[in-house]
């Protein structure tokens, strides 16, 4: 995918949802409880990502606008002075039904590193290729809108894992193997893409 623009990806940092005590479950999703926020590892992890930031002239900050990528947004801001706007087409994979639920149950109707996801979701959630035509979407967006700009995405492990591998023309399978083989993108990761 030829772009005019040069891209960073940044993973929002980590929440309760990263460590032993949530781990094992879906994050809730659109529930009324507290938000998903950042632990202080989170915060930590997303100004380390900020200060490198600082040095790339960050023009603007695309943002999802959950809770916890706004907060990661919000820290790169105090550091970069960078105008932030909020998408939804940058929020995490929906899980459907299974917010809130055992992963174990998830992964099996849903094996993790299984073709299925790509084609099946879960009863009102989405699979990878929903996801990925909104994050490319997006993409093409702002890349016919902006021109020569350095522009900085925060969103969620799977989107931008999907986003990055439709920037380099993977197939499905080679997806996959990066998936198994290095994971998607760590909390408070920072990469470039082009």
């Amino acid at each position: 995918m030829k772009l005019r623009n040069k891209y960073f990806i940044l993973r929002h940092g980590q929440t309760i949802y990263q460590t032993a005590l949530k781990r094992d479950v879906v994050y809730p999703c659109f529930s009324k409880k507290p938000p998903v926020e950042l632990t202080l590892k989170g915060k930590n992890q997303i100004k380390k990502a900020a200060q490198k930031l600082e040095k790339e002239k960050i023009d603007l900050i695309f943002a999802s606008d959950f809770w916890r990528t706004k907060q990661s947004a919000k820290i790169v801001n105090e550091k970069t002075k960078t105008k932030i706007i909020f998408d939804k087409r940058l929020r995490d994979l929906s899980f459907g039904t299974y917010h809130g639920r055992s992963k174990k149950d998830f992964y099996k109707e849903f094996p993790k590193f299984s073709m299925k996801r790509f084609s099946h979701a879960p009863a009102k959630g989405e699979n990878w290729l929903d996801c990925r035509q909104r994050m490319v979407g997006f993409l093409k967006e702002i890349d016919k809108k902006f021109k020569g700009k350095n522009i900085l995405i925060v969103s969620h492990g799977d989107p931008l894992w999907l986003l990055e591998g439709a920037i380099k023309n993977l197939s499905l399978e080679e997806l996959l193997k990066i998936k198994k083989e290095t994971g998607i993108p760590k909390t408070g990761e920072l990469r470039a893409l082009n």
